[in-house]
């Protein structure tokens, strides 16, 4: 993210810019100007919105521990402040720590882990930013006491976190709630969002599939709402345990809201109740089914190819028996 940087042994880039600093922030509009913002923070900030991830990390040197949001807060003093989904990172966090050859065995850091704003508050970072806006669950990972370590030092480090970093993602791939959304009258799935009652975060299905991932802390009960404008919004509870959980829903249209302007996802389907903007699927569908003709058309075609040669090449090979005429 920062090679101009790390060639300089500093923390800004070419032009001298912290990026773990040049991200809008939640609590001070000091980088709002986007016209002030670094490229390379762009880049990334555009990445996160067009890829819809669920969790990430950003790897860092010169700690040893699994830092969580906030990163900063609302006073600027040095505390411990927590995001909304302060249970499911510190579940990430402790999965990562634990996992590792010694990070849990910190004596600066209980556990291996820390809450930024509690570490040292910056403002304007990554890994608040991407939680807000991306609706991504970012860890800042201090994967080396060593700020710059040399390059012999670096198989080391990387069999120090191998083991973290795969049960990581394997923990959340298994933790919290997955599924997708539909729209009762159409059967199409839709771009809506998901809450969890006392948990004040959103994430977003996405456009396309209409699926979503929310990650969730195990070992107690949650409500998991879905909600969509135009449509009614379920509800339902679950009791969470190790493994995730398939959670599907399926929203009925808001007659209240009937008659005005047809709602449409992300890929452009449309999601009004009388079902007359069909178009853009109905099209995609008549182009599947010409594709799916065209292949069905060439198979024959081969087949066909293929019986008259194997004909030709078996009376090459049995040629039939000459007729003996007599004289």
């Amino acid at each position: 993210m920062n090679p101009d940087g790390f060639a300089l042994r500093r923390r800004g880039n070419a032009n001298n810019v912290d990026l773990n600093r040049d991200f809008p922030d939640q609590f001070f509009p000091n980088n709002d100007d986007i016209k002030q913002r670094q490229p390379e923070t762009r880049a990334i900030m555009n990445w996160i919105k067009q890829e819809h991830f669920t969790a990430s990390a950003s790897l860092h040197g010169g700690a040893l521990v699994a830092n969580y949001p906030w990163d900063g807060s609302r006073d600027t003093r040095k505390q411990y402040y927590g995001c909304p989904d302060d249970k499911a990172f510190r579940y990430m966090a402790s999965m990562y720590s634990q996992s590792h050859y010694n990070m849990s065995l910190s004596k600066e850091f209980e556990g291996g882990i820390t809450n930024g704003a509690l570490w040292y508050p910056i403002y304007g970072g990554m890994q608040d930013w991407n939680y807000i806006h991306g609706g991504c669950f970012e860890l800042t990972l201090e994967i080396s006491d060593v700020k710059w370590p040399k390059a012999s030092e670096l198989l080391v480090i990387w069999k120090q976190n191998k083991m973290s970093m795969l049960n990581l993602v394997a923990s959340l791939v298994k933790t919290g709630v997955h599924g997708r959304i539909f729209a009762a009258d159409t059967g199409r799935p839709i771009p809506g969002s998901l809450m969890v009652k006392g948990i004040d975060s959103k994430i977003n299905a996405s456009g396309t599939f209409g699926d979503y991932h929310r990650i969730i802390a195990p070992g107690q009960s949650y409500e998991v709402v879905a909600s969509m404008e135009g449509f009614k919004p379920k509800r339902t509870r679950v009791m969470l345990g190790r493994e995730a959980m398939n959670l599907d829903f399926i929203l009925d249209p808001d007659g209240a809201l009937k008659g005005t302007k047809p709602l449409r996802n992300d890929c452009g389907c449309s999601c009004n109740d009388d079902g007359a903007s069909n178009k853009p699927f109905l099209l995609r569908e008549a182009y599947l089914w010409l594709y799916l003709l065209a292949l069905f058309s060439l198979l024959a075609l081969y087949l066909l190819f293929r019986r008259r040669m194997a004909s030709r090449l078996a009376a090459h090979r049995h040629p039939p028996p000459k007729r003996t005429v007599a004289v």
